[in-house]
């Protein structure tokens, strides 16, 4: 049976030179990074390539590089650990800390600012995204409080690829700190750029951010291997004690495999991660469906979107179904995050929208790679629009049922 892989924003493959990169690192080179002799040294060399190569994509400095487990680490390690300098430096206020941010974000964003709210150690304003799914400026410049000290907005949304504009908060952040007297009251701005590093620029001089969330996994290097980018001088405290790695940051052995392909992949982003043909495929395929299977709809902006997302929603479809469907025809998809499989919730992403729940539950998406064909797409096309038309005679009106 033909195999067809459409859920590159869930995980990717890892690039065969990924991996060449990485295979003499677990049992030629072994050495721990943090021991004095030749084979630690041969390690940390390692490490410290990969390390240069993060922070020339980045644009930064080596030592603003932090190695974690993934974006979920690294999320919770900007978001947490602000909060927990910052009582440091306040140990007797009264006041609150201050977060914007969207009711979009990954559930390790959304989950960690939650469990910072819940827990009383900060007060939250979270942003609407509109039907669009585009965060607006005037309302970042409105939740903008005297107690504010971190602003949370992911780059790309991993469900609907929806790019925000980044670099314009940047601006705007910036701007309201150069108006601040006192330095202690300067707002941080952290980006999860998770889903954006394999589409978009990530100079984070241009993108005015403080820090920067990455994962090797989604741009066919590794799983279990992330970044964050730090900028000097931010007061961020670490968020689990043991030794003093990653500049004391972020206790534990170095994961010595991941790092060096994470290294690998992020230098191939220049090169060979990108393929300039993929938003002319998902164009290609969302004119398609658009026009030629009724009563489906795109869910998100089509013009502020990522290269390789697509995200339809089809009316009397369940989009479980859908996706089990299809993954019998070979073709690999998703409701949305793969972080969220397990749960019979719809998706927080989609609500944000203005979705009703069973409008959500009948969504799809399809996320491109550099490999895919036209080929590929002509054949899921042809797939789905028989599977749609087939649950729809078994489902009947659910949208009508529910009105």
């Amino acid at each position: 049976m033909k195999k067809i892989y459409l859920d590159n924003a869930a995980t990717t493959q890892v690039d065969p030179e990924v991996l060449k990169a990485m295979l003499p690192y677990f049992s030629e080179k072994f050495g721990n990074p943090m021991s004095i002799h030749g084979f630690g040294q041969e390690a940390l060399e390692a490490i410290d390539k990969a390390r240069k190569q993060a922070a020339d994509f980045l644009n930064s400095d080596p030592e603003e590089i932090i190695f974690t487990s993934g974006a979920t680490e690294s999320n919770n390690l900007a978001i947490k650990g602000v909060i927990k300098k910052y009582f440091y430096f306040n140990k007797d206020t009264k006041t609150k800390p201050h977060i914007v941010t969207t009711v979009f974000e990954h559930h390790c964003v959304l989950e960690t600012i939650k469990f910072l709210e819940k827990s009383g150690q900060a007060e939250v304003t979270y942003l609407p995204t509109y039907e669009e799914g585009i965060v607006r400026l005037e309302d970042v410049k409105n939740a903008l409080k005297p107690n504010t000290i971190l602003v949370s907005i992911m780059y790309v949304n991993n469900e609907i690829g929806t790019v925000q504009p980044i670099a314009e908060i940047g601006e705007l952040i910036r701007n309201h700190n150069s108006q601040l007297s006192d330095l202690r009251s300067q707002i941080l701005f952290h980006t999860d750029a998770t889903q954006a590093a394999g589409y978009f620029n990530c100079d984070v001089e241009k993108l005015g951010v403080d820090m920067l969330s990455l994962s090797g996994h989604k741009i066919y290097g590794p799983k279990g291997i992330g970044a964050l980018y730090i900028k000097k001088g931010t007061p961020i405290a670490k968020i689990q004690d043991g030794g003093e790695q990653e500049f004391g940051m972020r206790a534990g052995t170095h994961n010595v495999p991941g790092i060096v392909g994470l290294g690998k992949a992020i230098e191939l982003l220049e090169t060979k991660s990108h393929n300039p043909q993929t938003a002319k495929l998902r164009d290609y395929f969302i004119d398609k469906v658009l026009k030629e299977i009724p009563n489906s709809y795109l869910n998100g902006s089509k013009e502020k979107r990522s290269p390789n997302n697509i995200n339809f929603r089809f009316d009397n479809v369940e989009g479980e179904s859908l996706v089990m469907s299809l993954d019998m025809e070979g073709i690999a998809t998703s409701t949305g995050s793969a972080c969220s499989s397990g749960t019979l919730e719809p998706s927080h992403v989609l609500l944000a929208l203005g979705l009703k729940p069973e409008q959500a539950h009948g969504s799809l998406r399809l996320t491109l790679g550099k490999d895919t064909t036209k080929e590929e797409i002509d054949y899921a096309f042809d797939k789905l629009a028989g599977i749609v038309s087939k649950l729809r005679k078994i489902s009947g009106s659910v949208l009508k049922d529910f009105n």
